[in-house]
């Protein structure tokens, strides 16, 4: 019993102190920008991003600083942070950043850069 109540008590502390992101597909973020209906923010560094990043895409290292005056006003637009690929978490402080501002609808493209290059998708320099 005592192990149970451990667990459920670490599951909940952990959904207190890292917030979860819905994954958006590669189809779905790229009609959201055909629509104008998303802030995207790049986190995997400006060398990275001066190389090639999703159309529209902020540079989180850049912008870190002022990223409140990067994002829309309306805090109910969609954002969608990324970094390099599935297996890469970077992703999460910028998504924590937007949720901290208020943001609301705060998602995670988790194919990263990498599936969006291997989708064929065209990147913005």
């Amino acid at each position: 019993m005592k192990k149970l109540i451990a667990l459920a008590f670490a599951l909940v502390a952990s959904s207190l102190f890292a917030a979860e992101f819905p994954d958006i597909s590669i189809a779905d973020l790229k009609q959201a920008i055909a629509d104008k209906k998303v802030t995207v923010i790049d986190v995997n560094g400006s060398a990275s991003y001066a190389n090639g990043h999703v159309p529209g895409a902020i540079d989180f290292q850049a912008s870190k600083d002022n990223l409140a005056s990067q994002l829309p006003a309306d805090k109910g637009t969609l954002v969608v942070a990324y970094c390099g690929g599935p297996k890469c978490s970077a992703y999460k402080a910028a998504a924590n950043a937007a949720d901290k501002l208020g943001y609301t609808n705060v998602k995670h493209l988790s194919a990263g850069i990498s599936g969006w290059k291997d989708a064929g998708e065209k990147l913005e320099k």
